[in-house]
Protein backbone atom coordinates (compact mmCIF):
# COMPACT_ATOMS: atom_id res chain seq x y z
CA UNK A 1 0.00 0.00 0.00
CA UNK A 2 1.49 3.50 -1.08
CA UNK A 3 1.95 6.89 1.36
CA UNK A 4 0.87 10.06 -0.12
CA UNK A 5 1.90 12.60 2.30
CA UNK A 6 -0.41 16.18 2.76
CA UNK A 7 2.06 18.84 3.79
CA UNK A 8 4.57 16.15 5.67
CA UNK A 9 1.44 14.39 7.22
CA UNK A 10 1.64 10.42 5.38
CA UNK A 11 -1.21 8.76 4.51
CA UNK A 12 -1.96 5.41 3.63
CA UNK A 13 -3.93 5.09 0.24
CA UNK A 14 -6.11 1.98 -1.11
CA UNK A 15 -9.64 1.08 -1.60
CA UNK A 16 -11.52 0.00 1.79
CA UNK A 17 -10.99 -3.62 1.90
CA UNK A 18 -6.77 -3.70 1.19
CA UNK A 19 -7.17 -2.02 4.89
CA UNK A 20 -8.72 -4.68 6.55
CA UNK A 21 -6.88 -7.41 4.88
CA UNK A 22 -3.57 -5.87 5.35
CA UNK A 23 -4.55 -5.53 9.38
CA UNK A 24 -5.57 -9.28 9.16
CA UNK A 25 -2.37 -9.99 7.72
CA UNK A 26 -0.01 -8.16 9.75
CA UNK A 27 -1.89 -10.13 12.75
CA UNK A 28 -1.74 -13.67 11.47
CA UNK A 29 1.92 -12.86 11.24
CA UNK A 30 2.37 -11.33 14.64
CA UNK A 31 3.71 -8.67 13.43
CA UNK A 32 4.63 -5.54 15.79
CA UNK A 33 2.72 -2.93 13.78
CA UNK A 34 1.05 0.24 14.63
CA UNK A 35 -2.08 1.29 12.49
CA UNK A 36 -3.36 4.96 13.03
CA UNK A 37 -6.94 6.22 11.85
CA UNK A 38 -6.25 9.66 11.06
CA UNK A 39 -8.92 12.21 11.13
CA UNK A 40 -8.76 16.56 11.23
CA UNK A 41 -7.71 16.20 14.74
CA UNK A 42 -5.02 14.14 14.47
CA UNK A 43 -3.78 15.47 11.61
CA UNK A 44 -3.51 19.42 13.05
CA UNK A 45 -2.04 17.52 16.27
CA UNK A 46 0.70 16.64 14.03
CA UNK A 47 0.98 19.64 12.03
CA UNK A 48 1.39 21.62 15.09
CA UNK A 49 3.89 19.22 16.83
CA UNK A 50 7.06 17.91 15.23
CA UNK A 51 7.72 14.97 17.87
CA UNK A 52 3.94 13.29 17.15
CA UNK A 53 4.15 14.15 13.40
CA UNK A 54 7.03 11.71 13.36
CA UNK A 55 5.12 9.22 15.26
CA UNK A 56 2.30 9.52 12.39
CA UNK A 57 5.13 8.93 10.32
CA UNK A 58 6.59 6.26 11.57
CA UNK A 59 4.06 4.16 11.73
CA UNK A 60 2.93 1.30 10.21
CA UNK A 61 -0.35 2.11 8.53
CA UNK A 62 -2.51 5.54 8.63
CA UNK A 63 -5.79 5.10 7.47
CA UNK A 64 -7.65 8.23 6.35
CA UNK A 65 -10.51 8.33 8.74
CA UNK A 66 -11.66 12.03 8.23
CA UNK A 67 -13.37 12.69 5.01
CA UNK A 68 -12.06 15.85 4.82
CA UNK A 69 -8.73 13.84 4.17
CA UNK A 70 -9.67 12.37 1.48
CA UNK A 71 -10.93 15.54 -0.33
CA UNK A 72 -7.11 16.82 -0.19
CA UNK A 73 -5.82 13.44 -1.52
CA UNK A 74 -8.55 13.88 -4.53
CA UNK A 75 -7.67 17.31 -5.55
CA UNK A 76 -3.59 17.51 -4.66
CA UNK A 77 -3.05 13.72 -6.22
CA UNK A 78 -6.66 12.83 -8.17
CA UNK A 79 -6.84 9.66 -6.12
CA UNK A 80 -10.44 8.62 -5.28
CA UNK A 81 -9.82 7.53 -2.08
CA UNK A 82 -12.42 5.18 0.29
CA UNK A 83 -12.60 6.70 3.37
CA UNK A 84 -11.70 4.34 6.28
CA UNK A 85 -13.22 5.45 9.14
CA UNK A 86 -12.59 3.69 12.85
CA UNK A 87 -16.34 3.39 13.15
CA UNK A 88 -16.84 1.15 9.85
CA UNK A 89 -12.76 -0.51 10.03
CA UNK A 90 -13.60 -1.39 13.60
CA UNK A 91 -16.58 -3.81 13.74
CA UNK A 92 -15.34 -5.38 10.13
CA UNK A 93 -12.15 -5.65 11.16
CA UNK A 94 -13.45 -7.48 14.54
CA UNK A 95 -15.96 -9.36 11.91
CA UNK A 96 -12.87 -10.82 9.63
CA UNK A 97 -11.07 -12.12 13.49
CA UNK A 98 -14.07 -13.36 14.85
CA UNK A 99 -13.66 -16.11 11.60
CA UNK A 100 -10.28 -16.25 11.98
CA UNK A 101 -10.01 -17.06 15.12
CA UNK A 102 -7.58 -14.02 16.31
CA UNK A 103 -7.70 -13.08 19.77
CA UNK A 104 -8.57 -9.17 20.63
CA UNK A 105 -7.50 -7.30 23.24
CA UNK A 106 -8.71 -3.87 24.63
CA UNK A 107 -6.69 -1.67 26.10
CA UNK A 108 -7.69 1.87 27.39
CA UNK A 109 -10.84 3.25 28.18
CA UNK A 110 -12.84 3.08 31.48
CA UNK A 111 -13.79 0.19 33.18
CA UNK A 112 -17.52 0.79 32.43
CA UNK A 113 -16.60 1.19 29.44
CA UNK A 114 -15.00 -2.05 28.85
CA UNK A 115 -17.38 -3.93 30.34
CA UNK A 116 -19.88 -2.83 27.98
CA UNK A 117 -18.14 -4.04 25.32
CA UNK A 118 -17.35 -7.03 27.02
CA UNK A 119 -21.24 -7.45 26.94
CA UNK A 120 -21.68 -6.12 23.36
CA UNK A 121 -19.27 -8.45 22.18
CA UNK A 122 -20.94 -11.49 23.11
CA UNK A 123 -23.77 -11.00 21.25
CA UNK A 124 -22.37 -9.22 18.21
CA UNK A 125 -19.30 -11.03 17.65
CA UNK A 126 -19.93 -14.69 19.91
CA UNK A 127 -16.88 -16.13 18.52
CA UNK A 128 -14.32 -14.09 18.90
CA UNK A 129 -11.56 -14.71 20.76
CA UNK A 130 -11.24 -12.55 24.31
CA UNK A 131 -7.18 -11.95 24.94
CA UNK A 132 -8.18 -9.84 27.28
CA UNK A 133 -9.35 -6.32 28.66
CA UNK A 134 -7.57 -4.06 30.72
CA UNK A 135 -8.29 -0.09 32.03
CA UNK A 136 -5.22 1.61 32.94
CA UNK A 137 -5.65 3.85 35.88
CA UNK A 138 -5.31 8.12 35.03
CA UNK A 139 -1.97 8.77 35.43
CA UNK A 140 1.70 7.72 33.83
CA UNK A 141 2.66 4.20 34.40
CA UNK A 142 5.41 3.13 35.65
CA UNK A 143 8.73 1.21 34.09
CA UNK A 144 7.70 -2.00 36.53
CA UNK A 145 3.95 -1.47 35.15
CA UNK A 146 4.61 -0.98 31.57
CA UNK A 147 7.01 -4.23 31.69
CA UNK A 148 4.23 -6.20 33.30
CA UNK A 149 2.02 -4.92 30.66
CA UNK A 150 4.14 -5.89 27.67
CA UNK A 151 3.75 -9.25 29.60
CA UNK A 152 0.30 -9.74 29.89
CA UNK A 153 -0.31 -8.43 26.64
CA UNK A 154 2.03 -11.03 24.32
CA UNK A 155 1.30 -13.82 27.04
CA UNK A 156 -2.63 -13.38 26.27
CA UNK A 157 -1.54 -14.18 22.54
CA UNK A 158 -3.20 -11.41 21.67
CA UNK A 159 -3.47 -10.98 17.36
CA UNK A 160 -4.63 -7.28 17.28
CA UNK A 161 -4.31 -4.57 20.21
CA UNK A 162 -7.50 -2.27 20.12
CA UNK A 163 -5.95 0.58 22.23
CA UNK A 164 -8.94 3.34 23.44
CA UNK A 165 -6.69 6.15 24.80
CA UNK A 166 -8.22 9.30 22.56
CA UNK A 167 -5.87 11.34 20.37
CA UNK A 168 -2.35 11.64 20.52
CA UNK A 169 -2.38 9.58 23.37
CA UNK A 170 -3.08 6.69 22.02
CA UNK A 171 -0.95 7.30 18.78
CA UNK A 172 1.85 8.06 21.29
CA UNK A 173 1.36 4.56 23.11
CA UNK A 174 1.10 2.36 20.28
CA UNK A 175 4.32 3.74 19.12
CA UNK A 176 6.13 3.14 21.98
CA UNK A 177 5.16 -0.47 22.15
CA UNK A 178 6.49 -1.14 18.47
CA UNK A 179 8.61 -3.81 18.67
CA UNK A 180 7.38 -4.89 21.72
CA UNK A 181 4.26 -6.07 21.78
CA UNK A 182 3.80 -8.91 19.24
CA UNK A 183 0.94 -8.05 17.84
CA UNK A 184 -0.91 -5.53 15.33
CA UNK A 185 -2.09 -1.64 17.41
CA UNK A 186 -4.92 0.40 16.32
CA UNK A 187 -5.79 3.17 17.79
CA UNK A 188 -9.82 3.10 17.86
CA UNK A 189 -10.50 6.06 20.43
CA UNK A 190 -13.93 7.04 19.98
CA UNK A 191 -14.76 4.45 17.63
CA UNK A 192 -15.71 2.19 20.57
CA UNK A 193 -18.21 3.97 22.44
CA UNK A 194 -20.38 4.67 19.19
CA UNK A 195 -19.76 1.09 18.17
CA UNK A 196 -20.55 -0.55 21.72
CA UNK A 197 -23.78 2.05 22.21
CA UNK A 198 -22.64 4.50 24.30
CA UNK A 199 -22.59 7.18 21.58
CA UNK A 200 -24.58 7.67 18.56
CA UNK A 201 -23.29 8.27 15.13
CA UNK A 202 -24.25 10.56 12.78
CA UNK A 203 -25.87 10.01 10.03
CA UNK A 204 -24.96 8.99 6.86
CA UNK A 205 -25.98 11.72 5.12
CA UNK A 206 -23.66 14.25 7.12
CA UNK A 207 -20.50 11.72 7.36
CA UNK A 208 -20.85 11.58 3.01
CA UNK A 209 -20.87 15.36 3.68
CA UNK A 210 -18.15 15.86 5.64
CA UNK A 211 -19.32 16.88 8.87
CA UNK A 212 -20.12 14.13 11.06
CA UNK A 213 -17.54 15.97 13.68
CA UNK A 214 -20.42 18.72 13.86
CA UNK A 215 -22.54 15.42 14.86
CA UNK A 216 -20.25 15.01 17.86
CA UNK A 217 -19.76 18.95 18.68
CA UNK A 218 -23.78 19.00 19.52
CA UNK A 219 -23.38 15.74 21.54
CA UNK A 220 -20.45 17.22 23.43
CA UNK A 221 -20.55 21.26 22.49
CA UNK A 222 -18.56 21.85 26.39
CA UNK A 223 -15.58 19.49 25.57
CA UNK A 224 -15.30 19.62 21.66
CA UNK A 225 -15.97 23.24 20.82
CA UNK A 226 -13.13 24.66 21.63
CA UNK A 227 -10.93 21.43 19.72
CA UNK A 228 -13.62 21.69 16.77
CA UNK A 229 -13.49 25.46 16.33
CA UNK A 230 -9.62 25.71 16.22
CA UNK A 231 -8.74 22.12 14.49
CA UNK A 232 -11.09 23.41 11.66
CA UNK A 233 -10.38 26.61 11.20
CA UNK A 234 -6.62 25.60 10.61
CA UNK A 235 -7.32 22.65 8.67
CA UNK A 236 -9.32 24.44 6.02
CA UNK A 237 -7.31 27.54 5.78
CA UNK A 238 -4.09 24.61 5.27
CA UNK A 239 -6.28 22.91 2.77
CA UNK A 240 -6.90 26.03 0.55
CA UNK A 241 -2.98 27.21 1.08
CA UNK A 242 -2.44 23.77 -0.23
CA UNK A 243 -4.29 23.68 -3.44
CA UNK A 244 -3.41 27.36 -3.83
CA UNK A 245 0.15 26.06 -4.23
CA UNK A 246 -0.55 23.28 -6.50
CA UNK A 247 -2.88 25.64 -9.08
CA UNK A 248 0.18 27.96 -9.25
CA UNK A 249 3.03 25.50 -9.99
CA UNK A 250 0.73 24.37 -12.39
CA UNK A 251 0.90 27.17 -14.08
CA UNK A 252 4.58 27.54 -13.70
CA UNK A 253 5.42 24.54 -15.37
CA UNK A 254 2.44 24.28 -18.10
Amino acid sequence: MERKSIINFGITTGNYSSFVNNIVTMAHQKQSANVCVANVHMFIEAYKDQSFNKVINDATMVTPDGKPLTWVLRYVYGIRQDRVAGMDLLPDLLQQMMLKKLPAFFYGGTPALLEKTENYLKYAFPDLPIAGMYSPPFRPATKEEEDKLVEKINSSGAAVVLVILGCPKQERWMASMKGRIKAVMIGVGGALPVMVGMQKRAPAWLQHMGLEWLFRLMQEPRRLFRRYVITNSLFIYLFFKKIFMVRRMGKLTS
